[in-house]
């Protein structure tokens, strides 16, 4: 079952600015309404603010939209001259009669919640590939990458001598070839079998949730490779030419 994580963020709802063109000059004493967008907020508390050009903002009341209620303890000090107007499925700041010193901008802010998936690692893993290039004196690997979220790796290979450091896997060294579906990334490592020296080798995976390292070690000559490999993927079955 796949989990998701419930992440409260304010939702900032910019409104109109009063006086800030000819055309949003209001008279004294009409009625302003002010801001309408509360019917995206996923909780019921929603905040009006007030912005003028020399202040910061302050809070002039708070609103529970399911009932109406009115909460106006923040000691603003035009606190009386606002009040909450619900039309269309939304709630707007109302000032019932406008004056001169209530040219701001005002805005509303609420809680809105957004569901997460968390960061998964991926499952790696290294298998011989189903492939015919054994029979051209070559052998192939295959490192699969799955199970993680979000889908995005990169897959990189190192070998290991019987008794010696690991090394980086030149390209002179080995063909690559990497196929990336929605659910799995696979990297298929082309390697000579006529080396004299005995080599394991190694995937690595970059992922966002780290890094991630296959925990098996494929010797080239413990197996053939089979001729087909299901994975909860895709069916992999390659051939030479498909690589080079």
């Amino acid at each position: 079952m796949e989990n998701t994580w419930s992440l409260l963020f304010v939702v900032t709802i910019h409104c109109e600015k009063i006086n800030s063109s000819p055309f949003e000059v209001k008279r004294p004493g009409e009625t302003v309404k002010i801001c309408r967008g509360t019917e995206h907020c996923d909780y019921d508390e929603v905040y009006w603010y007030q912005e003028r050009d020399t202040e910061t903002f302050t809070l002039i009341l708070y609103i529970d939209k399911s009932n109406g209620d009115i909460d106006k303890r923040f000691n603003h000090s035009q606190k009386d001259d606002f009040s909450a107007v619900y039309k269309q499925n939304s709630w707007e700041l109302q000032i019932q009669k406008a004056k001169l010193n209530h040219s701001a901008t005002y805005y509303c802010s609420c809680y809105k919640s957004l569901l997460l998936t968390p960061v998964v690692k991926p499952v790696v893993s290294v298998y011989p590939a189903a492939s015919r290039a054994h029979l051209e004196g070559k052998s192939s690997l295959l490192c699969l990458a799955s199970a993680m979220f979000p889908p995005l790796v990169q897959l990189s290979w190192k070998r290991q001598k019987e008794n010696g450091p690991l090394e980086d896997l030149l390209p002179a060294e080995g063909e690559q070839l990497v196929i990336r579906k929605s659910a799995c990334t696979a990297a298929i490592l082309l390697i000579h079998q006529q080396e004299k020296r005995k080599y394991k080798y190694r995937c690595y995976v970059r992922h966002e949730g780290g890094p991630v390292e296959a925990e098996t070690q494929q010797e080239t000559r413990d197996r053939p490779p089979t001729e087909h490999m299901l994975t909860d993927c895709f069916l992999l079955t390659f051939s030479h030419h498909q690589i080079s």
